[in-house]
């Protein structure tokens, strides 16, 4: 069946919008993908809205967050009309759209967390069922309601040589690791683009290090990389989720500007160099989907921390930047067919989950 998936990742730079043709099981064809970019504006109110949900001791109404939600999800109105009419496809055509929303906080230590977006609104808009709010029960259940991707990185990763993994760099790292046997273990590794482009935003006239070229020209502060790695997180055995707010570039505060990128940036590659230690087998082979894939410097530590060869997935056909909508809107036709989305190898869940809210038009 035809199915649209959407994600407003937590690098908060935009929305992105896939349309496959899958089964939920191992048929899978991409047809289409959209990048929309969020305008400065918005990228300000959300990052507001993210700091102060972190804030709240619960999900609950606030003013500047129930009016982000209401514009998130016209635009995410606006990226499904686009999707469309880029695939000349109809909203008819489509069996379920797969909505993310956008994670504003993710308490799972608490047993919440929080994605905005209006899915019953969404569902109206297209006459088109949604399926959203996929990972709070996951959370209610004692799992970290994260990473959900491994389900699709399984699928695809069928017939390739085990052991193997797949790493998304988005703001936030995880990583799906594929055993000679099947076995899926997957977890957060800590952070990826997030504090890099925090720092790019606040100390220059750019949002992001485009290809590394800041971070290639730096130094890293070697000494300040390995007082953010003594966090206790990273001793966590995984399963385990991280909120992109759980670290700050207060950190490299007073480096110059391509120091504190460098020293940013190996802060990622470190991070997943020890994440890769929680393994039962290491990887001799990283495929990298997600923005962070395009940054050549951070590519080039993430090989040379963990010994790994280190490829972006585009390498094997895929499609790096719609990998992750690609994902929800298999996540969907799972949830139609009451498949499991999150196991306890992948986020810690009791028992695997289908996960998600259905919303049927209206």
């Amino acid at each position: 069946m035809l199915a649209i998936g959407l994600m407003s990742g937590t690098s908060r730079d935009g929305i992105d919008a896939a349309l496959i043709e899958t089964d939920g099981e191992g048929v899978n064809k991409a047809i289409s993908f959209h990048a929309m970019p969020y305008q400065e504006g918005f990228r300000v109110r959300l990052a507001e809205a993210c700091r102060r949900a972190m804030a709240m001791d619960k999900p609950g109404f606030e003013p500047l967050l129930h009016s982000v939600e209401e514009e998130l999800t016209e635009l995410h109105v606006e990226a499904v009309s686009d999707l469309l009419a880029r695939s000349g496809h109809i909203a008819e055509d489509i069996a379920v759209i797969g909505f993310h929303g956008h994670t504003v906080a993710h308490r799972p230590e608490w047993r919440w967390t929080w994605q905005i977006g209006d899915g019953a609104a969404l569902a109206g808009a297209f006459g088109i069922p949604v399926v959203s709010d996929l990972r709070s029960a996951d959370v209610a259940a004692g799992g970290q309601g994260a990473p959900l991707l491994p389900v699709y990185h399984r699928a695809l990763a069928h017939d390739l040589p085990k052991p193997v993994a797949v790493l998304n760099l988005g703001g936030v790292a995880n990583i799906t690791a594929i055993a000679a046997d099947g076995d899926i273990t997957a977890f957060d590794t800590g952070m990826a683009s997030g504090l890099i482009d925090n720092w790019m935003q606040t100390h220059s006239d750019r949002s992001f290090d485009e290809n590394g070229e800041t971070a290639g020209t730096g130094r890293i502060d070697e000494a300040r990389l390995d007082q953010m790695l003594a966090d206790p997180w990273f001793e966590l055995p995984p399963p385990k989720s991280i909120d992109r707010e759980a670290f700050s570039i207060d950190a490299v505060s007073g480096l110059s500007l391509e120091d504190g990128a460098a020293t940013l940036t190996a802060f990622t590659a470190r991070a997943l160099a020890r994440g890769l230690d929680h393994l039962p087998q290491r990887p001799a082979h990283i495929y990298v989907a997600g923005g962070g894939r395009h940054n050549a410097t951070l590519m080039a530590m993430l090989a040379s921390y963990t010994g790994a060869t280190v490829l972006p997935v585009d390498d094997l056909g895929w499609d790096g930047d719609a990998l992750e909508a690609q994902g929800f809107a298999y996540m969907a036709v799972r949830h139609l067919k009451g498949l499991p989305i999150s196991f306890p190898g992948t986020t810690g869940a009791p028992q695997p989950m289908t996960g998600g809210v259905l919303y049927p038009p209206a």
